[in-house]
């Protein structure tokens, strides 16, 4: 019932077209970013009593960004000494 309601809405103000168009894009991109960030990104997690320190498994030279320019990554010594020590 409430479809054919929106619906006759639409046929009666036909300048709302546009309107509907551009929400309803909208939430189809907002919707599809999050199941891309869900599933693609690593630094996203979902499980974490699995896993206490789910940044370790990070790849570093993997970009995190959408856009990355120019980035490269190389380890620091005395970050990686640390690491080393704590383990």
């Amino acid at each position: 019932m409430m479809n054919a309601n929106f619906f006759h809405i639409l046929k009666s103000k036909k300048e709302l077209i546009p309107l509907a168009g551009i929400v309803s894009c909208a939430a189809v991109g907002a919707f599809s970013f999050c199941v891309y960030s869900l599933f693609g990104k690593s630094d996203v997690i979902i499980n974490k009593s699995g896993n206490p320190e789910p940044w370790e498994m990070i790849d570093p030279t993997k970009p995190q960004k959408l856009v990355t320019i120019n980035q490269k990554w190389k380890p620091i010594e005395e970050l990686e000494n640390v690491k080393k020590m704590t383990k």
